[in-house]
């Protein structure tokens, strides 16, 4: 429930009812997120398929599957400076039509430099999704509601990771990787059309209704425009780059190492991999929402804002790469699943909480702002991994480094995270 304040304007029913639209627009963020993420899982799903009918090696599948990352990081800096300027609506429905465009371009590539391109461009094309969301959201909920709503729209990265193996392989063997990528290119149109007709921001008696005295807070900070390059002279800015690399890295490993490890590794059918690859992001998807839920909790608790971000993204981590390590060490498969899927859990409770605690701690004009340099340093963290399918056909050498590494980046990202003080970013005198 939104918490009212005692000299808000007293709204009409019709007003109050006008407020739930935002729990709609979480919904359709979601429905967003999912189709964004099965856009660049496409091609992780069919990096098998495409080697055999490209002639491509493993180290050129690694380059592919990396061609994503580093566009999409370095793309992120401006993305969430273009959201801060034009907003959410414009903003979200411009990049889902772009990579859209993109995936069904990707559909007919004839070699690997086409390939390569395409990718690099559904990478720029992404960036600005995960900002929109995160800037809807700073507009539409108070600090003490709003890690729920922005750890709901990650689920549906988590959702697409799921359903994707599955999904994608379907569509993989009974259309071809041809007609997946037009498929999935085609559900994005169809978002961008949806967003540009239901979203709104909120009116001034919203905000009210709201936030309360902080909506007349926010307005203030807002009247004084920051320099954008203000946000790296702070201590904060830089632990969350830090502690995203390590979060980031870890999910990147799962993204584009589970399916071939299971393969290769385990022994399992392209089919059956794609089933058993879920059972990680399902988990994942429960990860998410427990990260959101608990630090909103703690805050109506009384704990800090930054604080009640912190205990999830800290503990999150931990666990994490203490479920992760033992996977190079384990014979037994369903061990092996079941500690992937523990260790999935966990890295996924901290996200909703990464995003959720730029916004607490920028200026409104500069929300998405620092959550894009953040996204960033995530993103800078999974072209580090060495991408390519499991090259060693000997199981151990193929899991320890992903493991071992996972673990190490998953130590670090805690570590870092205990360093993030309570102080807001804000512009020095």
């Amino acid at each position: 429930m939104s918490q009212i304040d005692s000299e808000a304007p007293v709204l009409t029913k019709a007003e109050k009812k006008s407020v739930r639209i935002r729990w709609f627009l979480v919904g359709f963020l979601v429905l967003g997120g999912v189709v964004n993420y099965l856009d660049r899982s496409t091609l992780s799903v069919a990096n098998t398929t495409i080697a055999q009918e490209f002639g491509l090696d493993a180290f050129q599948m690694g380059l592919l599957l990396s061609a994503f990352s580093w566009p999409y990081a370095i793309a992120n800096l401006p993305a969430g400076f273009l959201v801060d300027k034009f907003g959410p609506k414009k903003m979200f429905a411009f990049a889902a039509g772009a990579w859209s465009l993109v995936s069904m371009v990707t559909a007919a590539a004839n070699s690997f430099g086409f390939l390569y391109a395409a990718r690099v461009a559904l990478g720029i094309a992404e960036s600005p999704f995960f900002t929109s969301a995160l800037k809807v959201n700073e507009r539409w909920f108070n600090k003490s509601e709003r890690a729920l709503p922005v750890s709901l729209v990650n689920t549906g990265s988590q959702i697409a990771n799921a359903i994707a193996p599955p999904l994608l392989t379907f569509l993989l063997l009974t259309m071809s990787w041809r007609g997946m990528f037009i498929i999935v290119g085609a559900f994005g149109i169809v978002i961008a059309l949806v967003w540009l007709r239901i979203y709104r921001d909120p009116t001034l008696k919203e905000q009210s209704m709201i936030k309360g005295a902080e909506a007349e807070t926010r307005v203030v900070a807002t009247v004084e425009q920051v320099a954008w390059g203000q946000l790296f002279k702070h201590r904060n800015t830089w632990f969350m780059v830090l502690g995203a690399f390590g979060i980031f890295y870890t999910v990147w490993v799962y993204l584009t190492w589970l399916p071939s490890y299971l393969q290769t590794a385990r022994g399992f059918s392209l089919a059956d991999s794609g089933w058993l690859a879920s059972l990680p992001f399902l988990c994942g998807i429960i990860g998410v929402v427990f990260g959101g839920w608990l630090s909103s909790r703690l805050v109506q608790r009384g704990v800090g804002t930054v604080r009640a971000r912190k205990i999830p993204i800290v503990g999150g981590a931990l666990l994490a790469a203490a479920s992760v390590l033992p996977v190079a060490y384990v014979d037994n498969t369903a061990l092996a699943v079941a500690l992937l899927s523990v260790g999935y859990f966990a890295s996924q409770v901290p996200i909703g909480c990464l995003w959720t605690l730029a916004s607490d701690i920028a200026p409104s004009n500069q929300v998405a702002s620092l959550g894009a340099i953040q996204n960033f340093g995530g993103f800078m963290g999974r072209p580090s991994h060495p991408s390519s399918p499991v090259r060693s056909s000997q199981r151990r050498t193929a899991t320890t480094p992903s493991s071992s590494s996972s673990a190490a980046c998953s130590s670090w990202s805690a570590r870092c995270r205990t360093d993030c003080s309570s102080r807001n970013v804000r512009p020095r005198p």
